[in-house]
């Protein structure tokens, strides 16, 4: 059993990371950050849940590149072959639920 209280958690790092369950090779991890990710596609089906904070997100539909502003509760799916990249706008912690190591 836990209780996460994400507003409280920061890393040492951008992107770091707080492994919460492992479920059938499905993990579910919370990530804090200040600084964007990169340009990639996961390996399987990724769910990404912006907790706190703000982040942009672009993305590339049939070749085209778009962007969506994501608050706290949005939730951005990526299946598989998006790629995408996360662009946080100061601090924000967000929940990731995706194939054990994927990208």
């Amino acid at each position: 059993m836990k209780i996460i209280r994400s507003k409280s958690f920061t890393g040492d790092r951008a992107w770091a990371a707080l492994d919460i369950a492992n479920m059938n090779g499905i993990t579910t991890r919370l990530h804090w950050t200040d600084q964007p990710y990169k340009w990639h596609i996961n390996d399987g089906q990724e769910v990404f849940v912006v907790l706190d904070g703000q982040v942009q997100m672009s993305y590339r539909e049939e070749g085209v590149e778009k962007d969506a502003l994501l608050g706290a509760g949005d939730i951005f799916y990526a299946s598989v072959g998006t790629e995408h990249v996360a662009k946080p706008l100061g601090e924000a912690r967000v929940l990731v639920i995706e194939t054990e190591g994927s990208v």
